[in-house]
């Protein structure tokens, strides 16, 4: 697997350096974690995971919360978390420009904020864990063309769940500079959210268009890949695919030929260390650089995500 993610040392020494801070009502810090997604979905699950681990060695209180897709419950969440005065707060940016006033104040109040998953450089924040989207996008096309599964004049299916959230914006950005210059389209298609509808939806487009190739741009439809072409009689391998692999369907497709790469994001590392770099930031210590978390696998490895899912 070749891994891109960036675990600074710095801010994995911190697991060690804080662990004995006090407890809750004695000095113990509070760090606001604010998500956009659902808690329930697979990948925030291992997210969760991963930061209420680093909670716990690092001796400090955290308040997560998941909006679920709604940005006034989370804008009003990031309100509540700057008038409450923590140590630091963590969050994503699932639209460009949403918090660039309550970075803006937070920051004024002396806050440490970082951002993960989702990123908006325009902010000001401190400091960002989680994947390049844009050069996800980059990574996905490139694969396709460099592998010659497609050509100029093709129409690439681009099935996504919230069309113009920023993660489908900055990865189209992404296809965008490869597939352009070459002549090769795409359709970005709203699939939604629902599990059944996002089946439905994406089967309803294969069989109208027969694309190419898809490039999945969210986990909820990569997930669904594999019953799509399994409802369409579709043989495995029979269509390139590459996208979003942060869930055991997608590994499992992987395995079973139905995808040919996938990206995995580290969701358990992707929660640890924002915790980390604001415990760093509340402790005096400067937190200006940003965590990659991103690898591609394929059939030959799979194995070590596939694993991870059988725990």
């Amino acid at each position: 697997m070749k891994s891109v993610l960036k675990l600074a040392a710095v801010a994995l020494l911190a697991c060690a350096a804080f662990t004995g801070v006090a407890g809750a009502q004695d000095g113990k810090k509070t760090f606001y974690l604010l998500s956009h997604g659902g808690p329930s979905d697979a990948f925030w699950l291992d997210w969760n995971a991963g930061a209420e681990k680093a909670c716990q060695q690092l001796a400090v209180d955290c308040k997560i919360s998941f909006s679920g897709g709604d940005m006034a419950a989370q804008k009003e969440a990031f309100n509540s978390a700057i008038a409450a005065k923590p140590d630091g707060i963590g969050t994503t940016s699932a639209q460009p420009g949403l918090w660039n006033e309550e970075v803006k104040v937070a920051k004024a109040a002396g806050i440490p904020v970082v951002f993960f998953n989702t990123d908006d450089t325009a902010t000001g924040r401190q400091a960002y864990v989680g994947a390049d989207l844009r050069q996800a996008g980059v990574i996905w096309a490139k694969y396709l063309v460099d592998n010659k599964l497609v050509k100029e004049g093709d129409k690439v299916f681009l099935p996504v769940e919230v069309p113009g959230a920023s993660y489908q914006q900055l990865e189209t950005e992404g296809i965008a500079s490869v597939f352009d210059p070459l002549k090769i389209t795409y359709d970005v298609v709203d699939a939604g959210t629902d599990p059944a509808g996002i089946i439905a939806k994406m089967s309803d487009y294969m069989l109208a268009n027969n694309p190419p190739a898809i490039i999945a741009l969210g986990d909820s439809v990569a997930a669904a890949v594999k019953p799509v072409m399994e409802n369409a009689g579709m043989a495995a391998g029979s269509i390139p695919v590459v996208g979003w692999g942060n869930s055991k369907e997608t590994a499992e497709a992987v395995k079973a030929g139905y995808f040919n790469a996938a990206a995995w994001q580290f969701p358990s590392a992707q929660g640890f260390m924002p915790v980390a770099l604001l415990n760093l930031a509340a402790s005096g210590e400067p937190i200006g650089y940003d965590i990659q978390t991103f690898s591609l696998y394929d059939k030959d490895s799979v194995e070590p995500i596939l694993k991870l899912y059988s725990k």
